[in-house]
Formats: structure tokens, sequence, C-alpha cells
């Protein structure tokens, strides 16, 4: 049973709560209202969290072991912080809870209004309100939305870096006091190096002076704003058409995965990184209690982002399964999850959002075996290097010389062995399969949904050409393997720039 509004012609289905702004999901003024509402209970929460942790605050105890998870965050921007770390001064936390329920309050009251009073549906015109509206499978507006998003974080991006440099600047644990970034870190080699490791294995959680993390954000700024530009002033590329679901459910399920992948990231560096989380206000690093047994701060945020980003990631899996097989096909409201290829059950396979999404069907394409355009030579190379690169670990590992100094030597000797083998396997294949060539009935031929293989394997020739490049391929990946792995120290000391 569906409500109709009569106006917008509309359709909100009738279920409960629970179904949460998926009711709004053809109603683009309703869903706008309540993205905004959101937004205020947000900010609500902020505001008034940040009055609560201050009436009970305790400058006799430290601040990791009051539960407190706001007033943190505003102690390392350097907001009414001495020398030491101490809090000698709660009025600018005041200011800043208040100044937060104000702002709810504005947007509470926007929320009401297009919730309640508003167009149920944003018009698509060269007016003010309908650069707002929208269409879920217009391409070219949701890179412009994505364009106007990456902008809004790219200033919050310079926010810091300008509180960081000329407004009061950031406590720095490893001088005890408040201090301004006047030479934030820009060059890109050193900034981007932490995300291949060259500062340590934490990645980025190896940061360990503020002029790196400042430098940081100017990078992610200047990205962001460009990224933001690239957006709004181009239409999505045809592998992004090819590849994306352009659906309200889509979008949930992408947003849902980054905001899971960061959770993740935040849990961890949290728990290990004390440049950013200083210990003074958030407790012993890699520790949830403290010696009191007391849960500190930094116990309650690892513990709460590792929690929700796990909530978010099936919330990302689920999401992503459902606007995968409706773009298939299926409707799960009405319980598909199998159908007959192609309507027939009698071909013996069914069609599943897995085997009939095109997510599945590009990315078969892509694979080397199917991808066109390649010779058979240069396929058993790709697909050759890739198997003798990724074999010699588990040999390595797992092999019974694993904790000698010859582990890595005897490893290589047996990935080649290993591909050897399968490249007489595969030369038997070819032998079996294709000599029947010769036949003057042809083959049959069987259009199918799925990549095929191309034609130039499918010779005696081409198949001896393809086994004889799969193993140059992979005795030359494991070699590469090997090499990387007898000079780990050399290119760690190359990276980090000891040498």
């Amino acid at each position: 049973m569906t409500a109709v509004i009569a106006e917008s012609q509309r359709k909100i289905p009738d279920v409960g709560w629970w179904a949460g702004n998926a009711r709004f999901v053809n109603l683009s003024g309703k869903l706008l209202g309540a993205h905004v509402a959101h937004g205020g209970l947000i900010v609500l929460w902020a505001g008034a969290f940040t009055l609560f942790e201050i009436s009970r605050y305790n400058p006799k105890v430290p601040m990791y072991e009051q539960g407190l998870i706001l007033l943190p965050h505003l102690a390392t921007l350097g907001l009414g912080v001495g020398a030491g770390g101490q809090i000698v001064d709660t009025y600018p936390y005041f200011v800043i809870g208040v100044l937060h329920l104000v702002s709810s309050a504005v947007l509470g009251a926007g929320g009401i209004y297009h919730a309640l009073l508003g167009p149920e549906v944003l018009p698509e015109n060269p007016s003010f309100a309908g650069f707002f509206g929208y269409d879920w499978k217009d391409g070219n507006k949701m890179t412009s939305i994505i364009g106007i998003h990456l902008l809004l974080l790219g200033i919050g991006a310079f926010l810091l870096v300008f509180k960081a440099m000329f407004w009061g600047g950031l406590f720095d644990p490893t001088v005890g006091e408040v201090r301004a970034i006047a030479n934030p870190t820009i060059n890109p080699g050193v900034i981007f190096g932490y995300l291949v490791g060259a500062h340590g294995p934490e990645g980025m959680a190896a940061v360990d002076n503020l002029e790196d993390v400042v430098g940081g954000h100017f990078w992610v700024g200047i990205l962001c704003i460009a990224g933001g530009f690239w957006h709004m002033a181009t239409k999505p590329l045809p592998w992004a058409r090819r590849v994306l679901i352009y659906s309200g459910e889509a979008y949930l399920s992408y947003s849902l995965g980054a905001i899971a992948y960061m959770g993740f990231l935040a849990a961890y560096f949290v728990t290990v990184n004390d440049t950013v989380y200083p210990e003074v206000f958030y407790g012993p690093l890699g520790a949830i209690e403290t010696q009191t047994g007391v849960v500190s701060a930094r116990g309650w945020l690892a513990s709460f982002h590792f929690v929700l980003a796990v909530l978010f990631l099936f919330g990302h899996l689920w999401h992503a399964l459902r606007a995968r097989g409706a773009a298939a096909g299926f409707d799960f409201q009405k319980g598909d999850l199998v159908l007959a290829f192609r309507g027939d059950s009698q071909i013996g396979n069914f069609s599943t959002p897995v085997n009939s999404s095109d997510l599945t069907l590009n990315f078969l394409k892509n694979l080397p075996i199917y991808r066109p355009g390649l010779s058979p030579l240069f396929r058993g190379l790709e697909i050759g290097m890739a198997h003798g690169y990724f074999l010699l670990g588990p040999f390595v590992k797992l092999g019974p010389l694993r904790n000698s100094e010859q582990a890595n030597l005897v490893g290589l000797v047996a990935s080649c062995a290993l591909i050897v083998i399968l490249t007489i396997c595969l030369s038997i294949y070819g032998t079996a399969s294709f000599k029947k060539e010769l036949q003057t009935v042809p083959r049959p031929k069987f259009t199918t949904t799925v990549p095929n293989v191309p034609e130039s394997l499918q010779t005696v020739e081409g198949w001896s050409q393809f086994s004889t490049a799969f193993l140059v391929g992979g005795v030359g990946g494991a070699l590469f393997a090997y090499l990387l792995l007898d000079n780990l120290g050399l290119l760690k000391a190359i990276a980090s720039g000891t040498v």
C-alpha cells in the first residue's frame, strides 16, 4: 500500500519509521529537509555535549579519566590550554558550545521548513532554487554535487591550516605548550611518503610533528578544492559510467563504504598516535584503560570508531548488493534473489545479483585473459608475472626453511618449479583442446553474457605462444619479488631518505 502526493504524483512507500529517508527517495525536497534536520541534530549534540562536559569537568583529575570526548579535541586545537597541557580557561569551550546550539536552531528550522512547507520535489531550472534540483540518474548533476562537497571539505582543511598558522596555533605535545606552526611541511615527497610507509609501518599514523600534520592538511585542501572544481566542470568519464550505478541507494552504499574506511583508519590512528591525540588529553597509547582501571578518552574513541565502522561496512555491503541487484533487474521487495537465466530455467544457469551485475562483467572483461587488443604473448606475460610474483610469498613464509637465511632463495626456486609444472599443464591442455581444429565440422558457438576467450588463443599456435610467455613472465615475476624481498632494507632506507 502506498500514499500518493497529489502535487508531485510521487509515491511514498507506506512503511514504518525504520525505512528512514528511503521513504523520500523520489521526493528531493523532503529528502533535503531530512538532510538539513540531521545536520541540525548533529550540531545540537555537539553543542549540548560540550556544555555538559564543561559542567562536569574537574581540573584536579586528568582529562582522559573523566569520560570526555569533545573537550580533548578542543584542547588539542590549543583552546584554553596552558603550559604542560593544563586547562586554564573553559570560556572558549562555552562559546563554542553556544555557537553550536544557535547553529542547530537555524538548521533545525531549515529542516522543518523543507520537510513540511517547502516543495516536495525541487525544481530543475536555471533559478537559484533549481540549482539544488536533481535526478538520481543524472550523472552530470551527481558529479557536480560531489564537486561541491569536495570544495567544502577543502575549505575545512584550510581552516585548520589557518588556525595552526595564524589563529593561535595548536597544542604541541613535544614541547608541552601551544605554538603557531609557522613553517608547515609543503614538500610533497615528505607528505605523500606517509601513504607508502616511507616514515614507518604505521603509514599516516606515523606522523610525529605538527609541521607535517599541518602540511598534510594543506595538501588535502589543495586536492579537495582542485577535485571539486574538476567535478563541477566535467562530466563522468566513460569508465565511471560503465562501472558505477546511478541511483539513490548506490550513492548511499558509496558513502557508507567511505565512512567505514575512515572509521577504521581513525580507530587505528587514535590508538597509536600521540601527536594528533596527545596523551595528556587522551590517555596512554595503545591501551583502552588507564592504570587506575578507567576507560580513557582514547579507549572510548578507538572502540566506538571501530564498532561504528563495522556497522557502516555491513551497511555498505547491504545497500551495494541491493543497488547492484536492482540494476540487474531484481526486485528485493518482491523476494527476487535468483532468476532464471534469460527467463529459461532449463538452460541450467541462474542469474544472481553477483553474476548478472555490470560490476562483475566489467571486472571479468578487464582480466588479461579476456581483455581485447592483446596478443597471446602479452596475455601470457601478464598472467605469468602476476602468478610468479604472488607465488613466492607462500613458499617463503610457509616453507620448511622459512626461518633460515636461505628462505627467500628456496622460495624462488620452488616458485619457478611450480611455474614450470603449470606451463607443462597449459601445454597439455592446449594440445588436447585445439588439435580438433582440423576437423571439417566447425566448433559450436554460444552467445553468453560473459566474456569470451579471444579467438587468437583458440589455436594451437596461439596457445603455444601464450604458454611460453606464461613461463617467461612467471619466472620473471618470481625473480622480481625475490629481489624486492632480498633488498627490502635498502629500499626502506631510500624511501626514508637515510641513503
